[in-house]
């Protein structure tokens, strides 16, 4: 009796933590109760948006990882370290006529582990030769000075969706 007792317990208690480490997410929590580490992303994004519409690309960058890892991919391919990231921004955006103004929006936060977290959203330029605009995807690493942009996915997209 006790033996199958015993037996009863360990399968309860197994199909118990089953469900509970069954029901957590591959793909990341949403933001919830992790409203500092946001604010923090936020912040960042609003700082690069402010340096890009006043022409600052070196500024804008700060945001990036600063590491021969950072990677960004777009539709000329894939950009390997902080400086060809550099390199890229400032050959598809030789001026400040080229860049115009830069809002970000429809920002959505998820939480893929306690130092790590995948941003995705929507940007547009406002240009006087015409608006651009598209999706983004980053993927962002907590580093004891903050948090960086490691990866960068940008994609633009024809007319309003």
């Amino acid at each position: 009796m006790h033996l199958r007792l015993r037996t009863v317990l360990l399968a309860t208690g197994f199909a118990a933590m089953l469900g509970i480490f069954g029901s957590v997410r591959l793909l990341g929590t949403p933001d919830k109760g992790r409203d500092a580490d946001t604010r923090a992303m936020n912040n960042v994004l609003s700082a690069q948006q402010a340096a890009w519409n006043r022409g600052d690309v070196d500024a804008f960058l700060v945001g990036y990882w600063r590491s021969p890892e950072l990677t960004f991919s777009g539709s000329n391919g894939v950009s390997r370290g902080w400086d060809g990231v550099l390199a890229r921004y400032k050959k598809s955006y030789p001026d400040r006529a080229a860049m115009g103004q830069l809002d970000f929006s429809g920002l959505e936060f998820r939480f893929l582990g306690p130092d790590a977290a995948l941003v995705l959203g929507q940007w547009h330029l406002k240009r006087e030769g015409g608006d651009i605009g598209g999706v983004f995807s980053l993927v962002w690493q907590k580093f004891p000075e903050g948090w960086k942009i490691t990866h960068d996915h940008t994609s633009a997209v024809d007319g309003p969706k």
